[in-house]
């Protein structure tokens, strides 16, 4: 597996709901090989042409190239936002042993 087919795809999810049903669900149908989900956090962003705050965790998903149109299409049905952050960011290095991991835990 080359390098570049590994992604690492974030969302945000509310500080008041619990994303580890959404974590275990990614990873026990093998569209993620991992999600950390990051300590709560404030996000200050504009919506419906307001500017709100609200508390949120980061997730960072780490899955593979081909995985990702399942996992963003899963990803949808479990958020619970109406428009989920969902950002693809390429990985551009690694250790080799560690994207062998992620190939091989998300592949069906």
């Amino acid at each position: 597996m080359e390098q570049l087919d590994v992604v690492i795809v974030l969302t945000t999810w509310p500080a008041a709901q619990d994303p580890v049903p959404m974590a275990t669900a990614l990873v026990e149908e093998r569209l993620a090989a991992c999600v950390n989900l990051l300590p709560e956090m404030a996000s200050i962003y504009r919506w419906n042409d307001a500017v709100e705050r609200e508390q949120e965790r980061q997730v960072l998903i780490k899955t593979t190239r081909p995985r990702v149109d399942a996992l963003l299409a899963r990803l949808q049905d479990l958020h619970p936002y109406e428009v989920p952050e969902m950002l693809v960011l390429p990985v551009a290095g690694g250790s080799v042993a560690y994207i062998e991991w992620i190939a091989a835990a998300t592949r069906p």
